[in-house]
């Protein structure tokens, strides 16, 4: 390759000119290659001033979005509850939250869509891909359905509101509480201080169990597998007698202690105990299920053997 080879090559128009021999020649006809004929054109004319202008430009309406994104939010969060209760407007956390995060959304494609269209290269750029955007479009369309249905799931989460930030959850076997909703994805913490990130198409797919739609106590379920000769009666009365003890068992709501599996040499019995709520309840469990444990061995009540 000569010099005046490699200078052309360095010239924008002279190397589409040249893709575009290339593509006919491979293709046996003419491929009209608009967009990289624009995109081409753009380069050429770009000046190193006004490219140093546009870059202060740019700069300056990023920093004013992210400003003003901050200062609205911190607007919103002063300013809805107050017009919440003088409108009278039933707008929970969660709900408010997601509005904090559409607001500041919009206000970061604003200023997204002021840097394009305020300067030509960047609008010229837009066209080129716009022009261009057959098989393009269709890739940037798949790789983007996936934020596009996390948007839609976390629209219709604040609004229907099948859990609320704070709710205790269970999630794929994991109990935690929901700390965060954003526009993309949920943050579930779990008891020992891990952060579950489920995208929220997932979230909206799959089933949840919230403990705090409704009242807050629920029913917590402790089996106690025992041996086939074992009494069934006086195990029964240990079990109850223990659970009505417990200082954080709820008194005035009924308990059950049932027999649910009697097969092979083990019997199971399962308590179903009334707690004040899911946060409380394993623990309240397992206090339950170790002095269950140590009276049963007093009173010579054996524990189901050992799988052979």
């Amino acid at each position: 390759m000569n010099l005046t080879a490699v200078v052309d090559m360095t010239d924008p128009v002279l190397l589409a000119d040249w893709l575009q021999r290339t593509v006919d020649s491979l293709t046996g006809r003419h491929v009209d290659l608009v967009f990289i004929q624009i995109m081409a054109n753009t380069i050429s004319n770009i000046d190193l001033t006004t490219t140093v202008v546009n870059i202060i430009f740019v700069l300056i309406i990023a920093i004013l979005t992210s400003t003003a994104a901050r200062i609205v939010d911190r607007m919103l969060i002063n300013y809805i509850p107050t017009v919440v209760s003088k409108v009278q407007v039933k707008i929970d956390e969660t709900m408010q939250l997601m509005m904090r995060r559409l607001v500041s959304a919009t206000i970061y494609v604003i200023g997204l869509m002021l840097i394009v269209y305020q300067i030509p290269q960047l609008r010229s750029l837009v066209t080129a891909i716009v022009a261009g955007a057959g098989i393009a479009g269709l890739a940037i369309g798949y790789a983007a359905k996936d934020s596009l249905s996390n948007f839609t799931s976390s629209i219709f989460i604040a609004v229907f509101q099948p859990f609320r930030v704070g709710d205790s959850v269970d999630f794929r076997g994991e109990y935690g509480q929901i700390e965060d909703l954003t526009l993309r994805h949920t943050v579930i913490r779990t008891t020992d201080s891990r952060r579950i990130i489920v995208p929220n198409s997932i979230m909206s797919m799959e089933p949840i169990i919230n403990w705090s739609i409704r009242e807050p106590e629920i029913n917590w379920i402790v089996d106690f597998d025992l041996a086939k000769a074992s009494d069934i009666d006086r195990a029964r009365e240990i079990i109850t007698k223990i659970a009505k003890g417990h200082p954080k068992v709820l008194k005035d709501r009924p308990m059950s202690v049932l027999l649910i599996n009697s097969k092979y040499s083990e019997l199971t019995l399962r308590l179903e105990v009334p707690v004040p709520s899911r946060d409380v309840a394993k623990g309240i469990g397992c206090d339950i299920r170790e002095a269950v444990k140590k009276e049963f061995e007093v009173q010579g009540i054996p524990p189901a053997p050992w799988p052979e």
